[in-house]
């Protein structure tokens, strides 16, 4: 089985790759209610989500760390996390909390480097098209090979970008990032350009985000993951992180075509 994570579609498309080359089930994290799991014979243990900060997502730590898997040990781990150039130590904070919960460490741990989709920092864009196309085919490629692995359950295998200064970007300013900067307090919305088509709802991962017919609101209930798959979704730009995102561009796995 493999549990995945994802906001604008990134980490959807190398799980259900990875999951079309292995038979494994998908099973997305923010759906789960029953925590409790027993694994088939021969069944994988699979973790795919986006970093975020240069750390594991909050959804998916707090989802590991009430993760029980009856019979987890002897069975296959691997774990592939998406990035807009570099993760950090994700993988190392992934395996302690895999660890912590009683769960096998990772047998093998990828990372594909995918078109950026945060844009609420000063220094921080989305790519230009040509570039997320290049990175898009690139990783296709890379993805290939990473689940041939997976799929013979080769292990120690380590293809990973952590980065310049890695400890210090996951546990300094990924600590602060998560620590405080995810939350939908800041997202507004222009009410004289939402056409009430309702896609933010529809894309929001977590079910945060509440469409009546009228204006989407927030919950404010720290279910947001600060994905941006709202803003990102949003056809007329409507929504927007505080007044850093105005002038932002927009992207989700597949928008060219679907738009």
């Amino acid at each position: 089985m493999i549990f995945y994570f994802s906001g604008t579609g990134n980490t959807r498309w190398a799980a259900e790759k990875i999951a079309q080359k292995t038979g494994e089930e998908l099973i997305f994290i923010p759906q789960v209610t029953n925590f409790d799991f027993t694994l088939k014979e021969g069944e994988r243990i699979g973790f795919c989500f986006p970093t975020h900060g240069w750390q594991p997502p909050r959804i998916v730590r707090r989802f590991i760390a009430r993760l029980h898997i009856a019979n987890a040990e002897g069975h296959y781990c691997f774990a592939l996390t998406t990035c807009g150039d570099s993760i950090g130590r994700t993988m190392q904070m992934l395996c302690a909390d895999l660890r912590r919960a009683g769960l096998p460490k990772a047998d093998s741990v990828f990372s594909l480097t995918m078109p950026e989709s945060y844009v609420c920092l000063p220094f921080m864009y989305t790519d230009k098209p040509e570039r997320e196309q290049e990175k898009i085919y690139i990783s296709g490629k890379e993805l290939e090979i990473y689940a041939e692995m997976i799929r013979q359950r080769i292990t120690q295998q380590v293809h990973t970008t952590p980065g310049i200064a890695p400890w210090l970007m996951s546990h300094v300013v990924g600590s602060y990032f998560n620590g405080h900067m995810v939350s939908d307090r800041k997202f507004t919305v222009d009410a004289d350009r939402c056409i009430h088509c309702g896609r933010c709802q529809q894309a929001c991962p977590t079910g945060d985000l509440h469409f009546d017919g009228q204006l989407p609101t927030w919950q404010h209930d720290g279910s947001c993951t600060s994905c941006l798959a709202c803003y990102h979704h949003c056809p007329q730009h409507a929504i927007n992180y505080g007044s850093i995102t105005r002038k932002r561009g927009q992207y989700y796995f597949g928008h060219k075509e679907t738009k």
